[in-house]
């Protein structure tokens, strides 16, 4: 499967200032995005903890968002569904998709820190149970089915069902998006297993590709995001700078987390945690070297772990949509049409 994909921009709202700020400073960044044609948004949910994330209430934000922009997308990538009452995201996802004109689109994904699950009461060992049951009832929820005691949705979610999307880093996982005819979202990079920690971030992903693409029911067509690490800037010196903070604080993280990290160097920890950087020509070249991303029909950029000053990452956001995308091909649409063709 060849295709040529769309643009999407993806924020975990990691900006370096207090809550209130991070959320005008992402509500811009999205609007920038916007006025340079890319087509969607991202935003990540995390809790408690504001080194990984600094939002918990990711449909709360997208409602503001959807006040301040007038056509691209909005998706949550993702709601971690084993915390979440699964009746009140559908009641949640509905209301912001009625304000937001039908912008909304719901990404789920099972995953979170660990130790998150005990304040709302669940257990990280039973997270795919957990996950499976809830996402048995926000399904039935969005399709106006019976969720106990004669009562149905309302507002009832219109074509919401129809755009879902789950996350995975597994096999089983792209199976089970590709059954239920979600989209499937993939991660900027996975871990490796200690017997392959130079394995290219492609042969982790195209199995899971290769699973959704056959459990996809007849005449679904594929929704496949390939989210990427990239950092755009006017000399590829100004990116590295940025980027020798950044991922070594990545790095230390990911490491605390149980993961090897090979490499110590700048240039090791670029390839190791799939960052492509640099200039515009630099970081077109380094994409088309990613092979997944053929066979994405959605490409969603991120300046994590670079996490440049906002100002930088305004401008990554307009080099990479008014230079790196042509230069790749990739579909940017123009934003009075963006809601209209997604």
């Amino acid at each position: 499967m060849t295709t040529t994909p769309t643009v999407g921009f993806f924020t975990r709202l990691l900006d370096d200032a207090a809550p209130a700020e991070r959320f005008e400073l992402a509500t811009a960044q999205i609007q920038q995005a916007e006025r340079h044609g890319i087509g969607r948004a991202w935003v990540a949910q995390h809790h408690f903890r504001a080194a990984e994330g600094g939002l918990p209430s990711p449909l709360v934000f997208l409602a503001h968002v959807a006040a301040r922009t007038s056509a691209i997308r909005l998706g949550t990538g993702v709601v971690t569904l084993p915390l979440e009452d699964p009746v009140r995201v559908a009641e949640d996802a509905v209301v912001a998709d009625l304000l937001s004109g039908g912008r909304i689109d719901l990404g789920l994904g099972s995953g979170g820190t660990p130790s998150s699950f005990a304040p709302f009461g669940e257990d990280v060992q039973r997270k795919a149970a957990t996950y499976d049951r809830k996402l048995g009832v926000l399904l039935d929820a969005l399709r106006g089915q019976d969720i106990g005691a004669d009562n149905t949705l309302y507002p009832d979610a219109g074509s919401l069902a129809e755009r879902v999307w789950q996350a995975t880093f597994s096999v089983p996982g792209g199976h089970r998006a590709g059954i239920h005819g979600h989209g499937l979202l993939l991660s900027r990079t996975q871990p490796r297993s200690s017997d392959d920690l130079h394995a290219p971030l492609s042969a982790l992903q195209d199995p899971i590709i290769d699973a959704y693409l056959e459990a996809l029911p007849v005449g679904v067509a594929p929704q496949i995001t390939a989210s990427r690490t990239v950092f755009v800037a006017d000399d590829r010196a100004e990116a590295l700078r940025f980027a020798e903070v950044g991922l070594r604080r990545a790095a230390e993280g990911f490491r605390r987390q149980g993961q090897t990290i090979p490499g110590d160097t700048l240039d090791e920890l670029i390839v190791a945690l799939d960052t492509h950087l640099g200039t515009p020509e630099e970081v077109a070249a380094s994409l088309a070297a990613d092979t997944t991303l053929a066979r994405a029909t959605e490409v969603a950029f991120q300046v994590h772990s670079v996490d440049a000053p906002h100002e930088h990452v305004l401008r990554s956001i307009e080099l990479f949509a008014d230079e790196v995308a042509p230069a790749l091909g990739f579909a940017l649409t123009p934003a009075d049409t963006i809601k209209e063709n997604a």
